[in-house]
């Protein structure tokens, strides 16, 4: 069931319009989700540039530890980080330019889903590029 935060227009925009992910929360930890979509996105051409405390280099990327930090442009901020807590990266997206935020399945935050598509920036949350390019297969 499609809901108003799944919307297809959003989810297309970013997989196939947006080449540059901001994947905050990952690690170079191969057991943890966000490295396991980072990899799925960078086998479908993304560019995964890792936003971690630690500013780890994954997948050869040097990662930062914000979002401010990066100098260059971001098209897609994917957040995995729990619900609480991912509402200041769509903010912090908006503050950046970016086109797009991405909330990972189970997380929401309706809040920062008005605030950032208010701004005029395109938003998904509680799904994954992973299902969602399964879905466009089916299609």
């Amino acid at each position: 069931m499609s809901t108003a935060w799944q919307n297809p227009d959003s989810v297309s925009l970013m997989l196939d319009d947006c080449a540059t992910w901001a994947v905050v929360g990952l690690s170079g930890d191969p057991n943890r989700t966000a490295y396991r979509i980072a990899k799925l996105l960078r086998e479908r051409g993304k560019r995964v540039v890792p936003i971690h405390p630690k500013a780890p280099t994954v997948f050869g990327e040097q990662g930062f530890a914000t979002l401010a930090d990066v100098p260059f442009p971001i098209d897609v901020v994917d957040v995995f980080r729990r619900s609480d807590a991912a509402g200041e990266f769509a903010d912090q997206a908006v503050r950046i330019g970016a086109k797009g935020v991405w909330f990972q399945l189970g997380v929401i935050d309706e809040d920062a889903f008005a605030r950032t598509t208010d701004a005029g920036v395109a938003m998904v949350m509680d799904t994954c590029p992973a299902i969602e390019w399964g879905m466009q297969r089916k299609n």
